[in-house]
C-alpha cells in the first residue's frame, strides 16, 4: 500500500476564520442530514457521519447538540445544494459546492469571484466529467493492520487505499470507495470497531494540472476566495 494522490492542500486565510468557517459548514451539514433523516444518530447514518466530521474539526460537544436541536425546529432553516462549475486561471478546473438558502444570491456571488480572480463560471457538465464522486474516510492508523484491513474492506465497495497526512502532517489512512458503496464501507467500519477521523464525499480529480508556484499561487487565491463564501461548503480543483 503506497501513498495515495491529493491535490494540493492549503490554508490560506487565518485559523480562527477558517475554524469559523468549517463550524458553520457542519452546522448546515447538520441541518441538512436531520431534516433528511431526524435528530438520532442511531438511526440517521448521515447524521453520524457528520457528527464524526464535527469531531475531527474539534467543533465543541454543545455546538453540536445546539445545532441539532435548531434543525429539529420548525424554524430551521432549509437549504439547498447546488454544485458551480467553472475554470481558474490556466486551465485548472473548478467544483464548488454550496448549501445555501438563496440561490439567486450564491450564484451571483460565485460569479463574481470567478471573474475577480481570472476565472470564469461555466455551465452544467462544463468541467465535471473530470472528476469522479467518490466516499472517502481519513483513519488514525495507529492500532490498525493495513493489510487486513484492505482485504476486508475489498468485499465492502473499497475502491483504493492508501497513505497520506492530515494538515498537521501526522499520519492518516485514506480510504475511497465509490459514493453509492459509501453506506457499505461506513458500516463495514462500524463493524470492526473503527471510527473514522472523518467521513465525507470529495470529488476526485482524474488529471491533475501541474503549474509553476507563481501560476499555482494565483490558482489557489480563487480558491480561497470561494472558500470563505458563506453558502460554499468545498471547493474542489485539479491543481495537483
Amino acid at each position: 500500500m503506497g501513498r495515495i494522490f491529493e491535490v494540493r492542500k492549503h490554508a490560506m486565510f487565518a485559523r480562527w476564520n477558517r475554524m469559523a468557517k468549517q463550524f458553520a459548514r457542519i452546522g448546515k451539514d447538520i441541518t441538512i442530514a436531520v431534516k433528511s433523516g431526524g435528530p438520532d444518530p442511531s438511526s440517521n447514518p448521515a447524521l453520524r457521519r457528520v457528527i464524526q466530521n464535527a469531531r475531527s474539526i474539534n467543533m465543541p460537544k454543545d455546538k453540536v447538540e445546539s445545532a441539532i436541536r435548531r434543525a429539529s425546529g420548525k424554524e430551521a432553516a432549509s437549504y439547498t445544494e447546488l454544485l458551480y462549475e467553472g475554470y481558474a486561471p490556466h486551465g485548472v478546473a473548478v467544483l464548488v459546492e454550496t448549501a445555501t438558502d438563496n440561490p439567486t444570491r450564491t450564484v451571483a456571488s460565485v460569479r463574481n469571484i470567478f471573474s475577480k480572480h481570472g476565472g470564469n463560471l461555466g455551465a452544467s457538465n462544463s468541467v465535471s466529467f473530470q472528476f469522479k464522486r467518490m466516499g472517502v474516510f481519513r483513519l488514525n492508523p495507529e492500532g490498525i493492520d493495513q493489510d487486513d484491513l484492505e482485504l476486508y474492506l475489498i468485499d465492502h465497495g473499497l475502491d483504493e487505499m492508501g497513505e497520506s497526512v492530515g494538515e498537521k502532517g501526522e499520519p492518516q489512512i485514506v480510504v475511497r470507495c465509490a459514493f453509492a458503496d459509501f453506506g457499505h464501507v461506513q458500516k463495514a467500519l462500524e463493524d470492526r470497531g473503527i471510527t473514522p477521523i472523518s467521513a465525507e464525499h470529495e470529488y476526485i480529480c482524474s488529471a491533475p494540472t501541474e503549474l509553476p508556484e507563481e501560476q499555482a499561487n494565483e490558482v489557489m487565491e480563487l480558491i480561497d476566495k470561494l472558500e470563505q463564501d458563506e453558502d460554499v461548503q468545498k471547493v474542489y480543483h485539479t491543481l495537483a
